[in-house]
């Protein structure tokens, strides 16, 4: 039997690539090392964003585990245009995974891109990987396994938040770790 632990970020001090982790999200961290105290973490993958590695460097130092970086981590870009009803544009892609606004990406293409790591992952070597992403990308994914997390599923995430998904004989369920 395999375990992903999907990670979503640490509470953070904005939406840009290079937007560090608040005071309270440094603190968040270190609670998230402790949380895997009992757990055999034997890869971790992150997304380049300075929020996602901040936010599980903590734990790759205690376990003296690197950190590799995968740009398929990275969050969803909705639209490089500002969109005043971006909150109504997102739920619509939670609708319509082919809908995609100028200069972003589809639900359906960003879902591609953490399935190639999820896959990857679950036929390496590896028992245990953590992969630390963002909500949107995050939400998809779980999407994919479990059709009734939506949007409203997205708008209950917490930063940080961690999902576990075990594939055995073939079957990939999750479930919720971190409340």
């Amino acid at each position: 039997m395999k375990s992903i632990y999907v990670i979503r970020h640490c509470e953070a001090e904005g939406q840009p690539p290079e937007s560090p982790l608040t005071n309270k999200g440094l603190k968040q961290a270190i609670d998230l090392a402790a949380f895997f105290d009992n757990i055999k973490v034997e890869r971790i993958i992150s997304s380049p964003y300075k929020r996602a590695i901040q936010t599980i460097q903590p734990l790759a130092k205690k376990l003296n585990v690197e950190i590799e970086i995968n740009s398929q981590l990275t969050e969803r870009v909705l639209s490089t245009n500002h969109l005043s009803d971006w909150f109504e544009k997102l739920r619509t892609t939670f609708e319509d995974f082919e809908i995609k606004f100028e200069g972003g990406e589809s639900s359906q293409d960003a879902v591609k891109r953490i399935l190639n790591v999820v896959e990857d992952s679950f036929t390496g070597e590896f028992e245990n990987t953590l992969i630390v992403t963002h909500g949107n990308l995050m939400s998809l994914l779980l999407n994919h396994y479990n059709k009734e997390f939506g949007f409203d599923e997205w708008l209950n995430l917490s930063n940080p938040d961690v999902y576990l998904l075990k594939i055995d004989n073939n079957e990939i369920t999750s479930e919720r770790l971190w409340s």
